[in-house]
């Protein structure tokens, strides 16, 4: 660990803004909520915030993003990549999104081989912040995720006038290489170390269970559809949820054609398993017709389905989807812990 002063940061920022082809965005006060937004300037950043509104995945993944051209010449088609694979220097990100984007690299590099979010990450840098502020809607202590020691190449905490950096690639430590820097000292560390462990106790939600359990939690409870019918009761099915969350990575591939009928594009575009439409195939048929069964799968999705593909329990507890929820029926601890109450009862 190195100990930087905090000019010392932002000249680092400023000159990432100034010198590096890439955009350098990072956490800014927007209209009343905390957003990623790309920087003027380091004095822009918002390093309190508690949470945004989305989280870094949408640099990897965009929301909207354009996979090919095509164009028709001469009666034969020409087709052209139309994807932008350009990195970004992602500054200030709370370790449940970096947990968040970890999970994502399974799913999109090591298991679909998506060239361009591959592409996208590995030209990107991601500098990690301890939380300075807790949101009252997150439970990522629960998760396991209020803290790490993965997933950065740079992880700053502010101990005070000065920030201790984690160093956690090569890349990231070229990025300190014309700064003055120093060692941390024992006691700098175990400051660090402290402010972590505080962190854990300041967490307003939390799961009454170790999430280890979630996978069998939900198994137990699959066909327990009074029990989902009645939290679904008041669901508008708008998929907020889905569109907020860290780690949804569900998309729809449609082709857009041109006015003329001879060129158009190829784009995908999120998806979200609450829209009505989600599992909808031909001739009408829909696989979860109800609201029931979309709210089932999205908590089987998250706790089960995934951690039997990949391992991992698919939320990180970031509160996204319960600040977002206009009907307030989306907090997962509501969720998980009345399943777990049922069961031991």
């Amino acid at each position: 660990m190195k100990t930087l002063a905090k000019p010392d940061f932002e000249t680092l920022i400023d000159g990432l803004i100034d010198d590096d082809p890439r955009s350098v965005v990072g956490p800014q006060r927007r209209n009343g909520q905390y957003v990623f937004e790309e920087l003027d300037s380091a004095a822009d950043l918002a390093l309190e915030y508690d949470l945004t509104a989305l989280s870094p995945k949408k640099y990897f993944l965009p929301q909207r993003e354009q996979l090919l051209t095509y164009e028709r010449t001469d009666g034969d088609y020409e087709m052209r990549a139309g994807t932008d694979t350009e990195g970004v220097i992602v500054v200030g990100v709370h370790p449940y999104d970096l947990a968040a984007i970890e999970h994502l690299d399974k799913v999109h590099i090591d298991t679909m081989g998506d060239e361009p979010y591959r592409q996208r990450r590995e030209n990107s840098l991601l500098i990690g912040l301890t939380m300075q502020s807790v949101a009252p809607e997150s439970f990522a202590a629960s998760m396991g995720v209020a803290t790490t020691d993965s997933g950065y190449d740079l992880l700053v905490t502010d101990i005070g006038d000065q920030f201790v950096v984690d160093i956690g690639s090569f890349e990231g430590n070229e990025l300190l290489a014309d700064l003055d820097t120093r060692s941390a000292t024992h006691s700098e560390v175990q400051e660090v170390r402290r402010i972590e462990d505080d962190l854990k106790g300041r967490f307003e939600r939390e799961l009454q269970f170790p999430p280890e359990e979630l996978p069998t939690l939900l198994s137990d409870h699959y066909d327990d559809m009074a029990f989902w019918e009645s939290y679904a009761e008041q669901c508008l099915s708008c998929g907020s949820c889905n569109m907020v969350c860290p780690t949804c990575y569900c998309f729809q591939v449609e082709t857009v054609r041109d006015l003329g009928g001879d060129s158009g594009h190829q784009q995908r575009r999120w998806d979200g398993c609450l829209l009505e439409e989600f599992a909808s195939v031909a001739q009408g048929e829909n696989f979860r017709e109800e609201v029931a069964q979309r709210h089932r799968h999205r908590f089987m999705r998250k706790g089960l389905y995934v951690y039997e593909r990949y391992g991992d329990v698919s939320c990180v507890g970031c509160g996204r989807c319960t600040r977002h929820c206009v009907a307030d029926v989306a907090d997962p601890t509501d969720v998980y812990n009345e399943l777990w109450e049922a069961t031991n009862a």
